[in-house]
């Protein structure tokens, strides 16, 4: 069976995670890399657009009572458009990419002077941003919630130093370096990179294999969906 180290956070995405591995045939080794410390604050309610980025974010506004019924409401991919209309909120634009590049290329024409709330995470790409603003949006950021590496993760560097990984799956750019981070801490980083190449390695989007691959991490698959499951079953078929 094929081993594959998964790094979501330690919640219904990394049970759901798990399970799709087993389901397909694989022995998961979980090791979040990612915790989800929430703010408190609520995405502003005066913007004639809103950007959502994450399943996560779109939970904690419903939970912070967020009001958007005068905001042309727009979720980067089907997982963050699914947490939104689950919470009541109707999502009218969701772009074929599942990137801040897609959404700064489905928005540019309509967003020339209008307000634009971006609510999402500390690490949030500046893609996103700056691509709206040079579109000649007003652009205010919410921090919805800041992620941190949680305690005692690096089952996986140690696993991946040890040669005993077939796989692993990065879904974003901060699992890639704190996963790097936790195998400098254990002392094993150079043999976890050697570890990776030797195993098939796939990442959501291009900004995360641009991180994997300053970071010396060969990566193997790309998948064209940006979603947790395509990036799954294409890894798998990868390391066969």
């Amino acid at each position: 069976m094929t081993t594959v180290a998964v790094f979501r956070p330690a919640d219904e995405r990394l049970d759901d995670a798990v399970a799709l591995l087993e389901s397909l045939g694989a022995t998961p080794v979980p090791d979040p890399m990612l915790e989800v410390d929430p703010t408190g604050v609520c995405p502003r309610e005066d913007a004639d657009f809103a950007v959502l980025t994450s399943k996560t974010g779109a939970e904690l506004a419903e939970a912070e009572g967020w009001d958007a019924q005068t905001t042309t409401v727009c979720a980067i991919g089907d997982p963050t458009a699914d947490a939104l209309r689950a919470a009541g909120y109707a999502v009218d634009v969701v772009p074929e990419e599942f990137s801040s590049g897609g959404i700064v290329s489905t928005l540019e024409g309509r967003v020339d002077g209008a307000r634009v709330e971006v609510a999402r995470s500390d690490h949030g790409s500046d893609v996103l941003t700056d691509g709206l603003n040079d579109a000649g949006a007003y652009v205010h950021e919410t921090v919805l919630y800041r992620l941190t590496r949680p305690d005692g993760a690096g089952e996986s560097a140690d696993r991946a130093a040890a040669g005993e990984l077939d796989a692993a799956l990065f879904t974003s750019s901060m699992t890639v370096e704190n996963f790097l981070a936790a195998a400098t801490e254990r002392g094993v980083r150079e043999d976890a990179l050697a570890g990776l190449n030797d195993a098939a390695v796939g990442t959501i989007g291009d900004p995360t294999r641009e991180t994997a691959a300053a970071h010396g991490i060969d990566v193997d698959v790309v998948p064209e969906r940006a979603d947790f499951e395509s990036l799954a079953r294409a890894t798998l078929a990868a390391a066969e």
